[in-house]
């Protein structure tokens, strides 16, 4: 076999092995094609995922329901205002031993899972927010002097009420960097809306199959890597990025008008990556143009800060966005992008 062959066989292959995960999902999920594309973008390049979006459209099922899926230890916190860092990563408690004596060990929290459902994530303070950033960066937790791993792959989905702002904290930018993607979820169509209800008020208790383990996951997390970016098209997503920094060489006219910091090198990389499992799904082993468009938004939603003059027009980074990317040519040059 050749390695054209044994690199088409393999794209195959994951795109097969996906197909089989979003059917087990589809059996309990009504809809939000789109948000469980994301968030298995998110799993499959060892990312995490930020969910927006009103309660009761279906975000905590959508996690347990992978979790199952997939084989994997979930755990949920539900973040509230009284919620301390130790109570997610766990804390040193005085034991006893066979022998009389008194030791301190280790109890770990609920953050030593696989996939972690931080619920409603802006309700906490800062203090107790910034306890996962370690865990989600560096995949491991530091406490008292000692390290411990995190068994792979660790998936963090947070989720946070767009609505009601009284008595939360909005993540802190370096936090929000730490999300692969943002996805907003939204109202489910009438036909969606109508099998949701013939789901879930009929008796019917429907569990998906478990179709994959942490072990496969890893594998194809080494495979996403592997895809091949061209110069041209790495070229393109450096730019795209330039043109979110206002006040820079290659700043986009929009980013200027309503931008007050542009996106991170982190974003450009998150770009890159999911792009590259876009490419796995349509069978390529290498990026295209339109896979790099289609992942800038929930890439980079969450990267770029607003100015005062955007907040008062009621501009969003959706907007923003949409025409960065019209405004940026694929094909770049020396000058300026428009």
């Amino acid at each position: 076999m050749s390695v054209a062959q044994s690199i088409e066989k393999q794209a195959e292959e994951f795109a097969a092995r996906y197909k089989a995960v979003r059917e087990q999902l589809g059996r309990v999920i009504v809809g939000h094609d789109e948000i469980v594309h994301g968030v298995l973008t998110c799993l499959f390049v060892g990312g995490h995922c930020l969910l927006e979006g009103v309660p009761g459209l279906g975000k905590t099922l959508l996690v347990r329901t992978l979790a199952q899926t997939l084989n994997l230890d979930f755990s949920r916190i539900q973040f509230t205002p009284d919620l301390m860092p130790a109570d997610i990563l766990g804390t040193n408690m005085v034991v006893e031993t066979a022998e009389g004596r008194r030791m301190f060990e280790f109890q770990k929290g609920p953050v030593f899972t696989q996939i972690l459902l931080a619920d409603e994530i802006n309700r906490a303070t800062p203090k107790t927010q910034s306890a996962l950033l370690e865990a989600m960066q560096e995949k491991h937790i530091s406490i008292a002097g000692q390290h411990f791993q995190l068994e792979p792959p660790f998936f963090v989905m947070a989720t946070q009420n767009p609505l009601e702002q009284e008595g939360t904290y909005p993540l802190p930018e370096a936090q929000l960097d730490r999300f692969f993607f943002k996805l907003l979820v939204g109202y489910s169509s009438r036909a969606e809306l109508s099998a949701i209800i013939d789901r879930t008020t009929r008796g019917a208790d429907v569990q998906p199959d478990k179709v994959m383990d942490g072990r496969e996951i890893v594998r194809w997390q080494k495979l996403v890597r592997e895809v091949i970016v061209a110069p041209h098209v790495q070229d393109y997503i450096v730019r795209l990025t330039l043109a979110t920094h206002p006040g820079g060489e290659f700043a986009a006219a929009i980013a200027n008008q309503y931008l007050r910091w542009g996106a991170s090198p982190r974003g450009a990389q998150t770009v890159t990556l999911a792009a590259k499992v876009r490419a796995l799904l349509g069978g390529r082993y290498n990026v295209s143009f339109e896979d790099v468009r289609r992942v800038f938004l929930p890439a980079m939603r969450h990267r770029v800060i607003l100015n005062f003059e955007a907040q008062a027009e009621g501009i969003d980074a959706d907007q923003v966005l949409v025409q960065v990317l019209e405004k940026v040519p694929e094909k770049g040059d020396d000058s300026k992008a428009a």
